[in-house]
């Protein structure tokens, strides 16, 4: 049995410009599949103002964690400084949270939550 949810949203997301240091900031889709399955995603992005990315897509091993980062996709250019967010669809139950590592100042800063499970 796998525990999760099929759906989960981030409202907010945010890539900072700049970065200080040797760390460089960025963000994360944090997914727990606890099951024995593969876990296929669906990963949609909306902006404010312009049309939305869909269907970037990612998987998850059984019974694995994967730190999807929103910087390095591939395909699809989350660009830095434009608010944004995300909604990740599953093939099977899954658990999300989404991490922040902002460097623009020398004291960085490390941001988590919880996304929000979409219920049937």
């Amino acid at each position: 049995m796998s525990e999760g949810a099929y759906v989960w949203l981030i409202p907010d997301g945010f890539i900072p410009e700049e970065s200080s240091g040797s760390q460089e900031s960025h963000e994360a889709i944090c997914v727990l599949n606890t099951s024995v399955e593969k876990a296929r995603l669906s990963i949609s992005f909306y902006f404010e103002d312009r049309e939305p990315l869909k269907d970037v897509m990612a998987t998850v091993p059984p019974e694995r964690t994967r730190h999807i980062r929103t910087d390095q996709l591939g395909r699809a250019e989350i660009p830095r400084g434009v608010p944004y967010a995300i909604r990740v669809e599953s093939s099977i139950p899954v658990v999300i949270q989404c991490s922040r590592m902002d460097t623009t100042q020398a004291a960085l800063s490390l941001m988590t939550t919880i996304a929000h499970p979409v219920r049937p």
